[in-house]
């Protein structure tokens, strides 16, 4: 399938599940919000060696937090209950208690949320401790809040944040003829997912510049380059999956609260990044054979509902989400 002059692959991404949840961090200004925002999701971009993937979702207007402040949303990705657990805690403590102004509430409301429920990950239950005793409690709407004496007042935090069952490793490979192509395809494809809520993107700028396969010739690596995707290794790895005429591959890693959201990010990823113009040679993903994650999404199932749209077509079959692979793990 080919959109515009780009040559969609006909492959997918191998996707897994984890687990995730959702903060609200408000403070006396927007750009005290965005400093504990930033400083919470930083070393956050593979739960490999960061222990989770976080990322910053979208501001909030004042009119739409919990105290009437200027909020971001972030959304955090980890591999369990318990390491996500540990993670906020951690985070939340070293990177938001510390900053100037700011409270942290839960962001993920059980009633209207479509993704499936997990644990509730204590917040204020841990981190009242640091109030020495002089901390204390109130119960809004039967929500427990702490409020802990710091030096600028008070630092407010609900007891607990709600956690749901997630989706991470979407992910898109963007080959294009040279670095200027493929960095300005890799832009318009991340400023397009950004658009969208439940979804980040959690490595830096959204882009991923070494992307890597399963295992090494090295027995104490558990990944390495992924050299069919080297510009650098065309003729020389028996691998490899370019041409000539592809001078750099670029990642995009898209984690989200469900399957369809992150098949929605993909969608606008390849929409934008195929509009970027003709020296975006092909569009292709990255997987394991489809023997590690439960969701396949299909590159060309997602393009054909960019073409659909386009051209009014309506009869294909088309789904955002992931084909969910059977017990073989067949793709």
């Amino acid at each position: 399938m080919q959109i515009n002059d780009t040559l969609i692959d006909d492959t997918f991404a191998e996707a897994f599940p984890m687990k995730a949840t959702r903060l609200v961090i408000t403070a006396h200004t927007p750009r005290w919000a965005r400093a504990a925002a930033d400083s919470l999701t930083g070393f956050a971009t593979s739960v490999i060696d960061c222990g989770c993937e976080a990322g910053i979702e979208h501001e909030i207007p004042a009119d739409a937090t919990p105290d009437g402040r200027p909020g971001i949303s972030v959304l955090i990705f980890a591999v369990s209950s318990k390491e996500l657990a540990k993670q906020i805690v951690r985070r939340v403590g070293q990177c938001v208690l510390t900053c100037p102004t700011t409270a942290v509430y839960n962001g993920i409301d059980p009633a209207t949320t479509r993704a499936p429920l997990s644990d509730a990950a204590p917040l204020g239950g841990s981190l009242r401790f640091f109030g020495d005793g002089w901390q204390i409690s109130k119960v809004l709407n039967g929500v427990r809040y702490w409020r802990v004496p710091v030096m600028d007042g008070e630092f407010v935090c609900e007891e607990t944040v709600q956690t749901v069952k997630s989706v991470g490793g979407g992910n898109l490979l963007l080959l294009a003829r040279d670095l200027d192509s493929a960095l300005a395809a890799a832009e318009a494809a991340v400023a397009a997912m950004h658009r969208l809520s439940n979804v980040i993107t959690p490595f830096p700028g959204g882009v991923v510049r070494s992307g890597s396969k399963i295992g090494s010739k090295y027995k104490s690596a558990v990944a390495s380059t992924n050299d069919a995707f080297c510009p650098t290794l065309v003729g020389l790895s028996h691998r490899s999956e370019l041409d000539a005429q592809t001078g750099c591959v670029l990642e995009i890693v898209i984690d989200g609260l469900t399957d369809a959201d992150v098949g929605a990010a993909m969608t606008a990823g390849i929409d934008a990044a195929s509009a970027a113009g003709s020296d975006v040679v092909r569009i292709s993903a990255g997987n394991y054979g489809g023997k590690l994650g439960p969701y396949h999404f299909r590159l060309r199932e997602l393009a054909a509902g960019i073409v659909q749209r386009e051209t009014g077509d309506t009869s294909g079959n088309t789904s955002g989400g992931a084909t969910n692979a059977g017990k073989d793990g067949a793709p």
